[in-house]
């Protein structure tokens, strides 16, 4: 992660500095991009860039937190549904949303893969609940194997429709029907 001198630089340069790095990441790879070419595309000398991170690996991983959080963003926290058709009308829009930000975000579209070691929990843990709670998601397994199971489907989906995002191809339906059947209360048919 960044040392601590790269949180006290001005926000306008700290995003310069992931803007860059993550246009390198995205293009290249971790393995392929150069720290050199991007600390010089920068314009500030490897004695600085070590000031703010240890090498490419520790920049990499504040690129791939930067992601993580501008994903985040575009959800927007959960708001609790009061019924089973908004419920699923708030997930489609929060789809709708993340899809718009990778479209209008390709480098964050391209290292997608590389962010989904964050967990997506703390965003579905309050869906899940809001789920539970109204009747739309099933109470009879385990709420944390529920939400494990729920959080790996979605990081599959995320890789997936990815993928399909960058062939211009737009699927987020299928992956909803996925999870609700995965929540589909068992007399359910």
């Amino acid at each position: 992660m960044p040392l601590p001198r790269f949180s006290r630089l001005a926000g306008e340069r700290r995003e310069l500095i992931l803007r860059v790095a993550r246009a390198h990441f995205a293009r290249d790879g971790l393995d392929r991009a150069s720290y050199n070419q991007i600390i010089a595309e920068l314009g500030i000398s490897k004695t600085s860039a070590y000031q703010y991170f240890d090498g490419k690996e520790d920049l990499f991983a504040a690129v791939i937190e930067d992601v993580h959080t501008r994903m985040l963003q575009a959800l927007t926290p959960w708001q609790d549904a009061d019924s089973a058709e908004e419920f699923w009308t708030r997930l489609k829009e929060a789809s709708e949303r993340l899809t718009a930000h990778g479209l209008a975000h390709p480098d964050d579209l391209a290292l997608l893969n590389a962010s989904t070691a964050q967990d997506p929990a703390p965003w579905l843990a309050p869906v899940l609940d809001n789920g539970r709670a109204i009747g739309v998601i099933r109470t009879d397994v385990d709420r944390e194997l529920m939400l494990t199971t729920s959080a790996a489907v979605l990081r599959a989906a995320d890789l997936w429709l990815a993928a399909r995002l960058q062939e211009g191809v737009e699927s987020a339906p299928v992956v909803w029907s996925l999870l609700g059947g995965l929540w589909r209360q068992p007399d359910e048919s």
